[in-house]
């Protein structure tokens, strides 16, 4: 084995010198919301690594998309020298859902898991906070609140500040703990300058095609090239115990149609396991997302009966009839993003009008700017 070098030898660069040499060398570009986000991260390190085990206050960024919040946060991670773990945050959740599931009839499950998780793990961060479901925010008020009593230091995103989380939610108030968590045991910062990041200019690589009524898909060419000369098959595959139809598949490269993946009832567990086996995704009869959403119906438990009451009526989200699949293609591009998986997509509008309208407005913004990133060659398996 080879000595080590005095390059191996070194810690990695603190969170601030990450961000200047991203300035210098790598083409950012100067931002005085990042500036001030990248601050309260370096103050953040440098306390965890001068007395790792006193309290450390954790840090909470949020700010519209585009903003360079994922880029500081993984900075921040690579940069500790600490037990740490970085997840995107409904990875997280599912594994808590398990694990309670597996200490069913332990004493307080919330406290038994926080601290198997100190005992773990320093420093928690977290991608993409965001909160859209009833049990996620039941389970998250008392976990989140017992997590940081116990000392974890928390580094989180979001595009939501604190007190916006699953706002207008049913049963809202069992999250109130962890809002008050995160507001007492986290700097909550803005990263909200006026550039969008993912914008700026790079070297192209278009992966977004508009197909037109007649003519072949132009993914059948895309498809042969990411192949090469690997064998390739159009038999089903298995996600989730369940078969799905392919238009092709081999070398770690998937072809699928947008109803095939998205139009039938797979979960986000099924897109961590096709972005475990495959580098490259191409998703084909991509239609216009969204439509006019219905009008709120109010959810009653059947022992209300036909009277509303106070305690068992909720007014359902109004969805437009596609949504549901919508959902599922959100997570899809999450989890392809997060990831580096490369996603290439045919649709029968321009990127900008997949979604105009609909309940799902606000999620959307940031699975089109992840799908404007992907157009560049930057983008790509890390």
């Amino acid at each position: 084995m080879n000595a080590p070098t005095m390059l191996d030898t070194l810690p990695p660069a603190s969170p601030l010198a990450a961000y200047h040499h991203a300035l210098e060398y790598d083409g950012f570009h100067a931002d005085a919301a990042q500036l001030h986000a990248v601050e309260q991260l370096e103050a953040c390190y440098q306390a965890l690594h001068r007395q790792p085990y006193k309290a450390t206050q954790g840090v909470y960024l949020w700010g519209p998309v585009g903003r360079g919040k994922t880029w500081l946060m993984d900075s921040f991670y690579n940069s500790l020298r600490i037990p740490a773990r970085r997840q995107h945050f409904h990875h997280f959740m599912q594994w808590v859902h398990q694990r309670l599931f597996q200490l069913t009839g332990t004493a307080e499950p919330l406290r038994a898991l926080a601290r198997e998780l100190a005992k773990e793990v320093r420093v928690l961060c977290f991608d993409e906070l965001f909160v859209n479901d009833i049990g996620d925010a039941i389970v998250l008020g008392g976990l989140m609140q017992t997590m940081l009593e116990e000392g974890m230091v928390l580094v989180a995103t979001s595009n939501q500040p604190p007190d916006q989380l699953y706002a207008g939610g049913f049963n809202r108030d069992r999250l109130l703990p962890a809002i008050a968590a995160i507001e007492h045991y986290m700097q909550v910062v803005a990263v909200d300058g006026e550039q969008d990041h993912r914008l700026h200019p790079g070297i192209p690589l278009q992966r977004y095609w508009i197909s037109h009524p007649g003519q072949p898909s132009v993914l059948r060419e895309v498809f042969a090239q990411l192949v090469g000369n690997q064998p390739t098959a159009t038999t089903p595959i298995e996600l989730g115990h369940r078969p799905v139809h392919v238009l092709g598949h081999g070398n770690r490269v998937l072809w699928c149609r947008y109803a095939d993946l998205c139009q039938q009832p797979l979960a986000a567990l099924d897109f961590i396991a096709l972005c475990d086996q495959y580098r490259h995704v191409l998703l084909s009869d991509v239609p216009r997302l969204g439509g006019q959403q219905r009008e709120g119906r109010i959810a009653r438990g059947t022992e209300d009966g036909v009277e509303q009451v106070v305690a068992g009526d909720r007014e359902l989200p109004m969805l437009a009839p596609e949504d549901d699949s919508v959902r599922r293609f959100i997570a899809l591009v999450d989890e392809c993003y997060d990831r580096r998986v490369p996603l290439y997509l045919e649709a029968e509008v321009p990127m900008e009008e997949l979604y105009l309208e609909g309940y799902l407005a606000f999620p959307f913004r940031r699975t089109l700017s992840r799908l404007q990133e992907m157009q560049q060659a930057r983008y790509g398996q890390g």
